[in-house]
C-alpha cells in the first residue's frame, strides 16, 4: 500500500511539474496576474464607455427638447433590449383568501399576466372607507418573497396611513420559483445547503434561477427583466380596474431587487404617478468597482455602450416625483454611487424646472428595507398621493444608540409565510396547465426557428457576436523554448487589444508531414499537452500543434479567486461574462477573434489547417471557421452543445452563461453555421447537453 501511495504521489508530483513547466505567462507589477490583466483591459473599456456617457450628459443637455430626447432615446433603447412587451391578456383576477391585521385587512390575490402564466399578491387594504391611493411593492431577493417580514412591515405601514399596498412575488421567489421538482422533499436549498427553501419543491435560489431564467431570455433577444416588468404593469392594470384605488394614484417603491424592478417600472410607464426606489440605484461605475454585476435581470444588454446608466432611470420620469432610497453602509449598492446618482438626476430635474420634484431619503443604515426607510417611503407617498404631508412612526420612538441587528429586531410582522399564500399548492407552478418562464422562452425560440430561412451572412454573424470586421496581423512573441524528444515547444505570447496577453504553446516536430492543427481547449492549453497525450500523438505523426488560449481560458481565467457565483451554476467568470454583456460584448465574440488571431498566426507554419476544439472553446472555434473557412481544413468540436435551442427547451444548465450571444436565435443556431462551414468538414464528438452531461452518439 506504501509503494502504490508513494508511486501515486511521484506521478502526480510529475504532472503538476510538467504543468509548470509549460506555463507562459508571468506575473506582472505587484503580482499582477494575467488573468488580472484580462480583467483590468475589461473595466478599462468598461469605465471608458461610462465617461463617454457622462461627457454626453453634459454636453448634450442643454434644452428641454434635448432633455426630451435624452429620455424618449433611452426609453426606446430599454423596451428594444428586453425584447418588447406583450399583448395584454385577461387577468381573470381570483381573491383566494382574507386576513384582517390591526388597521388594515388583507386580499389574497393571483393574477394571469400571461396565458397560464401566474402572480401571486397580497393586497393590503386600509381600515378607512375608500377609494384609496394603491402602492405596488415589487421584493427584493427574499426567497419567501412577499412574506418577507421587511415588506409586510412596509405594507402595513403604507395601510395604515391611508394608501393601499400590493406586495407581490416575483418570480423566482415566493410562490413562483421556476424550477420545482414536484416529487421533492427539500428542506434546504442545492446551492445555499444552510438556508431552508420556502417549499419542499423548491430546489435552487432566487437570484440563481433569476440568472439562469436569464440565458434563455437573452438567446432569444429578451431579458428576464421583461417578465418583472411586465407583472408590474399588470399589477397597474389590476389596481386601476378597481372601484375602491384611485386610478391616477398609484405608486411604487421596492427594495434591492425591489428596487430594481421598481426603476424599470418607473421608467417605462407613466400611470406611476410616485416612485421609490429603495437599496439598489448607484453608478454602474461604482457596481463594477465594488461588487460586479448582479443576477440576470439586472443586466440590460450593451446599455453602457447604448449610455443609460442608472440615473437614467430616474431621468427617464422626469419630472414624475421620485424619492431615492438607500443606506449609507449599504455594502451591496454603494452609497457612493447613488450620491452620483442622485446628483445627476436632480441636475437634470432642476434643467427642466422641477428641482424639487426628486428627493433623497439616506439614513445611516445596512442595506435592507430598513425601519427609516420605511417611514421615509410612506411620507413621501403620502405628500404625492394623498397630498398632505404627514407624520409616520413605525415605533414611538428610535433609542439614541442600537446595532442593525436590534434595528431589524423593533418591528415584527403579523403573518407567517403560510397565512399569506395565496396558492393551495403553495406555488403556481403546481397548478394544472402553468408555464414557466422557461417554457415561454422556449416557445418563443421555436417560433423564431420556424420564421429563420437558410445560414445567415457571415456580416450577420460578425454584428451578433460583436467580432470586428478585420482581425489584425497578430503580434506573437517567443517567451521560453522546451526540449522534448522528436520536437520542441515554442512558450508564445500573443498580444491582443494593446493590452494584455494570451498563451499558447506551438509543438515543433523534427519531421513535419506539413499539415497543422489549432488545438483550443476549453480549460487549458496544458490539459492535453503532457507527455504521451493527444497532442503530443499528434506531433510524432508529423504535425506542427499550436496548443492556443482564448481569454479568459487557462492563465487569463478569471474569478478563481473569489467565491463561485450562484455555487459554480454560471462559471467562475460570471461577473466578468456580464460586464462585457452591459458593454455590448459577447464571449463568444472576443473569443472567435482570439481564435482567429491565432489561426492567423499558425498560417505562417502551414497553408491549411485543422482544428480541435473542445469545451468552452468549441463553439468559438465554430464561428472562427464559419467567418473565415478559408485556411480550415476540418475541424473537429468536443463536448459542445449542438444548438442554442436546446438551452431553451432544457431550462436549468451549467456553465452556459460563457456561451450566451443576445438575439442570436432571431437570425442563426449552431447548426446554421455548420452549414456555413460545410457539413463534411465538421465533426462532433462527445455533444453534451446544457449540464455538462454527453449525449448518446456522434452528431456530424
Amino acid at each position: 500500500m506504501r509503494l502504490v501511495i508513494t508511486l501515486i504521489s511521484f506521478f502526480l508530483l510529475h504532472s503538476i511539474q510538467a504543468e509548470d513547466s509549460l506555463t507562459v505567462l508571468q506575473p506582472g507589477t505587484e503580482d499582477a496576474t494575467p488573468a488580472d490583466a484580462f480583467e483590468d483591459w475589461l473595466h478599462t473599456e468598461f469605465f471608458a464607455l461610462t465617461e463617454q456617457r457622462s461627457t454626453a450628459f453634459e454636453t448634450m443637455i442643454k434644452s428641454e427638447a434635448a432633455c426630451r430626447a435624452w429620455q424618449a432615446d433611452r426609453r426606446e433603447f430599454f423596451i428594444e433590449r428586453i425584447g418588447g412587451l406583450p399583448e395584454r391578456t385577461p387577468l381573470n383576477p381570483k381573491i383566494t383568501g382574507m386576513l384582517e391585521g390591526e388597521g388594515y385587512r388583507i386580499e389574497k390575490i393571483i393574477l394571469e399576466t400571461r396565458p397560464s402564466f401566474h402572480l401571486t399578491a397580497n393586497l393590503y387594504l386600509p381600515e378607512t372607507p375608500g377609494p384609496w391611493p394603491a402602492v405596488l411593492v415589487p421584493c427584493g431577493h427574499s426567497h419567501n418573497g412577499k412574506a418577507s417580514g421587511q415588506y409586510q412591515l412596509a405594507c402595513m405601514l403604507l395601510a395604515r396611513h391611508g394608501m393601499a399596498a400590493m406586495c407581490y412575488d416575483p418570480i423566482g421567489q415566493g410562490e413562483r420559483y421556476q424550477l420545482l421538482d414536484p416529487a421533492g422533499a427539500t428542506e434546504k436549498f442545492e446551492d445555499a445547503p444552510h438556508v431552508e427553501t420556502p417549499h419542499p419543491a423548491v430546489r435552487l435560489l432566487c437570484t440563481t434561477e433569476h440568472t439562469m431564467m436569464g440565458i434563455g431570455s437573452a438567446l432569444i433577444g429578451s431579458n428576464v427583466a421583461q417578465f418583472r416588468i411586465w407583472d408590474g404593469m399588470r399589477v397597474v392594470d389590476y389596481l386601476q380596474s378597481r372601484p375602491d384605488i384611485l386610478p391616477e394614484k398609484i405608486g411604487c417603491t421596492g427594495n434591492s431587487g425591489g428596487g430594481t424592478a421598481t426603476a424599470y417600472l418607473m421608467a417605462l410607464d407613466d400611470r406611476i404617478a410616485a416612485a421609490a426606489p429603495g437599496c439598489y440605484l448607484t453608478t454602474f461605475r461604482e457596481l463594477i468597482e465594488t461588487k460586479g454585476p448582479q443576477d440576470g435581470e439586472q443586466n440590460i444588454f450593451g446599455q453602457i455602450a447604448f449610455g443609460m446608466d442608472e440615473a437614467d432611470y430616474c431621468i427617464m420620469r422626469a419630472p414624475k416625483p421620485t424619492l431615492v432610497a438607500a443606506g449609507t453602509r449599504d455594502a451591496t449598492f454603494a452609497f457612493d454611487g447613488t450620491w452620483e446618482v442622485f446628483r445627476d438626476a436632480k441636475r437634470f430635474y432642476s434643467r427642466i424646472g422641477h428641482p424639487d420634484m426628486i428627493d433623497l431619503a439616506a439614513p445611516d443604515a445596512p442595506h435592507g428595507f430598513t425601519l427609516q426607510l420605511r417611514e421615509a417611503v410612506t411620507r413621501f407617498m403620502a405628500r404625492h398621493l394623498l397630498g398632505k404631508d404627514i407624520e409616520v412612526r413605525e415605533i414611538d420612538a428610535l433609542p439614541d444608540t442600537f446595532t442593525d441587528v436590534e434595528l431589524r429586531g423593533f418591528s415584527k410582522p403579523d403573518w407567517t409565510d403560510e397565512q399569506l399564500l395565496c396558492t393551495p399548492e403553495g406555488q403556481v407552478l403546481l397548478m394544472p396547465g402553468e408555464r414557466s418562464v422557461f417554457e415561454i422562452n422556449a416557445e418563443v425560440a421555436r417560433q423564431l426557428k420556424a420564421e429563420r430561412s437558410g445560414p445567415p451572412s457571415r456580416e450577420t454573424i460578425r454584428e451578433i457576436i460583436g467580432s470586428i470586421a478585420e482581425i489584425p496581423e497578430p503580434r506573437v512573441e517567443v517567451v521560453d523554448r522546451v526540449e522534448q524528444n522528436g520536437y520542441h515547444i515554442e512558450k508564445l505570447a500573443l498580444t491582443v487589444e494593446g493590452s494584455f496577453q494570451l498563451p499558447a504553446l506551438l509543438f515543433i516536430p523534427e519531421k513535419q508531414s506539413g499539415r497543422a492543427t489549432l488545438y483550443l481547449h476549453g480549460e487549458s492549453m496544458k490539459t492535453d499537452a503532457a507527455v504521451g497525450g493527444p497532442i503530443e500523438q499528434l506531433v510524432k505523426g508529423g504535425s506542427i500543434v499550436l496548443a492556443a488560449e482564448l481569454r479568459g481560458i487557462g492563465e487569463t481565467q478569471t474569478g478563481v479567486r473569489r467565491r463561485a457565483w450562484g455555487a459554480g451554476q454560471f462559471g467562475p467568470d460570471n461577473l466578468e461574462i456580464y460586464t462585457a454583456y452591459l458593454m455590448g460584448k459577447s464571449y463568444i465574440g472576443m473569443r472567435t477573434d482570439d481564435a482567429l488571431q491565432w489561426a492567423a498566426f499558425l498560417r505562417t507554419k502551414a497553408e491549411m489547417i485543422d482544428v480541435i476544439a473542445n469545451g468552452e472553446a468549441a463553439i468559438p472555434a465554430l464561428h472562427a471557421a464559419a467567418l473565415t473557412p478559408e485556411p480550415f481544413q476540418s475541424l473537429t468540436l468536443r463536448r459542445m452543445i449542438p444548438n442554442w435551442q436546446l438551452l431553451t427547451e432544457e431550462g436549468e444548465s451549467f456553465n452556459q452563461t460563457v456561451n450566451m450571444v443576445h438575439g442570436v436565435l432571431r437570425h442563426y443556431d449552431l447548426p446554421d453555421l455548420i452549414e456555413l462551414v460545410g457539413k463534411d468538414l465538421v465533426r462532433i464528438e462527445e455533444p453534451v447537453d446544457g449540464m455538462g452531461e454527453l449525449i448518446e452518439g456522434d452528431l456530424r
